[in-house]
């Protein structure tokens, strides 16, 4: 059996399939150029999306698109240049995303999410992380009558199909659940199953610390240098070229640029996001998602945490935080922030494919050569499952997920 194995990206993906490959006897070295869940692990909502079922459709609504287009609302903001270079793929996702093909996704993708925290829990209990963990869930809530209505629908129909729980929550009762709040909702869905985590890149760091104790390698490294090298594969590190038989690139949004290079043209598209921190005198129990108006907030080490929806930009423009301007006085009608913290907002981004589902698998056209990318909105959540569906498929195992839906060779 191939033993060595090398590993680029430490983010949640990454060093979840370091572990799990670990765990499995490989010898593993981990490679970033960055310590680990310093990129887009680390500016997340801190959410373990255990009700996220569905994967993020393209909105199809003409009224939402036109306000798209003509800059309104915080949900979307768009760099012309960025709709260019991923139009085609854009394209893809939007024809995904009409009903019938968006249900067979939400099929494989809510097999994934239906693991996400029980694979977890292994590892915080392994890490000792549970003082970043609270299990308590997550809120969805609704200003108006007519959105909370469809909400609650919504959660009956999920609860009934894939078992994830929820409370709805009238006017009172969300006040009672979240006095920090401080005018008048329609009503909350609140979904039980999920899990916050208060630093998001300290999690990754403590499952990194866990990797590193039980014997890995850990380098600072350039994913970008790696080639074929003899049977197997190299890359550049600070401690020189370091070579192994198998190599598995979990390079999230980075991972589109490296395989070009070996000749895939996947439908890959990136998300980007914005996050800043406050000193909110309000005690917020649990994350908020502002649902009609798409940013969530989240109690953080560092402050009360406001993240921005989607901007569709080429991951290398500067940074235009118009969402995060409009968020944040958005956020002010709800809870009292108090003032930003004096750093810049976070950016990242996220790695996204145009049919919703991950890229998980053997590269097509090259041998020892392994693909776990794509997870879009859910890399944070999905990383201890990601990893170890791969790494049964790199052992040889009979993988608990049927990987076929995820596979590479989809896209050719």
């Amino acid at each position: 059996m191939t033993t060595s194995i090398l590993v680029l990206g430490a983010g949640m993906v990454g060093t979840c399939t370091a572990l799990h490959l670990q765990q499995r006897g490989f010898d593993v070295v981990l490679v970033d150029r960055r310590a680990p869940g310093q990129e887009t692990s680390f500016g997340n909502a801190g959410l373990i999306q255990r009700e996220a079922v569905e994967p993020y459709a393209f909105p199809l609504e003409p009224g939402f698109l036109l306000n798209v287009a003509l800059g309104r609302g915080a949900e979307v903001h768009w760099h012309a240049r960025g709709l260019w270079q991923m139009a085609g793929p854009l394209l893809r996702y939007l024809r995904h995303s009409h009903p019938k093909r968006h249900a067979q996704a939400t099929q494989a993708y809510s097999r994934l999410i239906a693991h996400a925290t029980e694979e977890h829990d292994l590892l915080i209990a392994a890490a000792g992380a549970q003082d970043l963990v609270a299990r308590e869930g997550f809120r969805f809530v609704f200003r108006t009558a007519e959105a909370f209505d469809e909400a609650a629908q919504r959660a009956v129909d999920l609860h009934t199909r894939f078992g994830v729980r929820y409370q709805a929550e009238n006017t009172i009762q969300l006040a009672q659940a979240e006095p920090a709040l401080q005018r008048s909702l329609a009503g909350a869905v609140h979904w039980l199953d999920p899990w916050a985590v208060n630093n998001p890149g300290a999690l990754v760091q403590r499952y990194a610390d866990l990797f590193v104790a039980r014997g890995g390698r850990l380098l600072t490294g350039d994913a970008t240098s790696l080639q074929p090298q003899g049977t197997g594969w190299s890359v550049q590190t600070t401690e020189g070229r370091v070579q192994a038989q198998q190599a598995v690139l979990a390079l999230g949004p980075w991972a589109d640029a490296l395989i070009r290079t070996l000749g895939y043209r996947f439908p890959l598209f990136i998300k980007r996001g914005y996050h800043q921190h406050y000193r909110s005198p309000a005690q917020v129990r649990q994350p908020i998602l502002d649902a009609e108006r798409g940013y969530v907030l989240a109690p953080m080490q560092r402050g009360l945490r406001l993240t921005t929806g989607a901007e569709l930009a080429p991951i290398d423009a500067p940074p235009t935080p118009v969402q995060l301007v409009k968020a944040e006085a958005l956020a002010r009608e709800l809870v009292d922030l108090g003032e930003a913290l004096p750093e810049p907002p976070w950016l990242g981004a996220r790695p996204c494919t145009a049919d919703m589902l991950p890229v998980m698998g053997p590269a097509p056209r090259h041998k020892g050569l392994w693909f776990n990318f794509g997870h879009a909105h859910q890399g944070f959540t999905l990383g201890p499952v990601a990893g170890r569906l791969l790494a049964e498929m790199i052992q040889g195992e009979h993988p608990w997920v049927d990987p076929t839906p995820y596979g590479p060779a989809r896209f050719g």
